[in-house]
């Protein structure tokens, strides 16, 4: 947030008390410091696998882009300033700076998973109007010793907690439950029960890709449920209990639960490696100079256009990842004029 996480905005008090010793400074920026390389590097790749591969070009795609654009933006603008100024109590960066902290800081969009465009602008517009009131109240406060940067509200004892309430149920509580009750519904559809008389290999595939992608979503939502549960939680309770703000050890629960929410912005880009087989076909793509990766023609594969080019998907025959890397070798493929000459195997997988 914007306003001094210690929550000590008073002129009597001349010392930063805040001040830590360099080991227990080092350790956090150490931290921070990961959290920030992961989320740049990682979220760096996904981008690159959406944007340069057509067949990563689909609607949940381009909510994963625009959720790791936001994830680039936070890890990038937003973490190490936190830290400095969470860590010391002093704010370094001027009023302008401090401004654009509360906009950007914890009103990034998250969750999106069934529209297209106009959905992604209307995320963005919610963010911007309900972080205004925190843009246009922010200041900054020169004491003798330092500087603070903080929101200043009309009602300094009520507008802040009223605030973080709000903010809490509209772009926390609201997301979460909606996001709930869809999956289930989803759940209960794919899970539930097939199509009587489509035992198609093709029907199955389907499928399975969209029990895939379902899951991984859902994956996707928890974490971020887990990482800013504390946040939250932590502005509520320093609201309803103000001498909570001046315990000594709040300076570390608050860079604690801050750390938290920040590596949010880290997670998304493992969960899609581990869950999905095209970005980690992109992920193996981009570290294959590593020794220990290996990039297969399965992966190349699947991150072409179509897995087989010529015929059509449902007259292919599947292919086993031994079939598919001796068709990468001798450009044959399956289609409806030699079925016979084809091994009897089962469909090609999508997920």
């Amino acid at each position: 947030m914007a306003s001094d996480p210690n929550g000590s905005i008073s002129s009597r008090s001349p010392a930063n008390q805040f001040v830590q010793p360099a080991w227990r400074v080092a350790l956090w920026a150490l931290a921070y410091c990961a959290v920030l390389g992961v989320a740049l590097l990682g979220n760096a790749v996904v981008i690159w696998i959406i944007v340069a591969h057509k067949r990563m070009r689909t609607v949940t795609n381009y909510f994963l882009l625009n959720l790791a654009l936001c994830d680039v933006s936070t890890a990038a603008f937003n973490t190490l300033v936190n830290l400095i100024y969470a860590a010391h109590g002093d704010w370094y960066f001027g009023e302008d700076y401090c401004r654009y902290m509360a906009i950007i800081h914890p009103l990034k969009p998250h969750l999106s998973a069934k529209a297209t465009l106009a959905v992604i602008m209307a995320i963005w517009s919610l963010a911007v109007v309900l972080a205004f009131p925190l843009c246009y109240f922010s200041t900054i406060r020169v004491l003798p010793h330092r500087t603070l940067c903080y929101v200043a509200w009309p009602r300094m004892a009520d507008d802040a907690f009223m605030y973080h309430i709000i903010v809490t149920v509209l772009v926390y509580v609201v997301p979460l439950v909606v996001m709930g009750i869809t999956y289930s519904i989803i759940g209960m559809t794919l899970w539930g029960g097939e199509i009587p008389g489509d035992t198609s290999d093709n029907y199955h595939g389907q499928l399975r890709a969209k029990r895939k992608i379902v899951k991984m979503m859902m994956v996707v939502v928890m974490t971020f449920a887990f990482c800013w549960l504390p946040y939250h939680v932590y502005f509520i309770v320093t609201g309803l209990n103000k001498r909570l703000s001046k315990w000594k050890s709040i300076q570390q629960v608050y860079l604690a639960v801050l750390w938290l929410a920040m590596s949010s912005t880290m997670y998304n880009p493992m969960i899609y490696c581990c869950l999905n087989s095209k970005f980690r076909a992109g992920f193996k793509q981009v570290f294959r100079w590593c020794p220990f990766i290996r990039m297969s023609s399965y992966d190349e594969l699947e991150l072409q256009n179509r897995r087989l080019r010529p015929g059509h998907q449902s007259s292919m025959c599947t292919l086993s990842r031994v079939d598919t890397s001796i068709l990468s070798k001798d450009k044959s493929v399956c289609s409806r004029g030699n079925r016979s000459k084809c091994k009897p195997e089962p469909a090609c997988k999508e997920s």
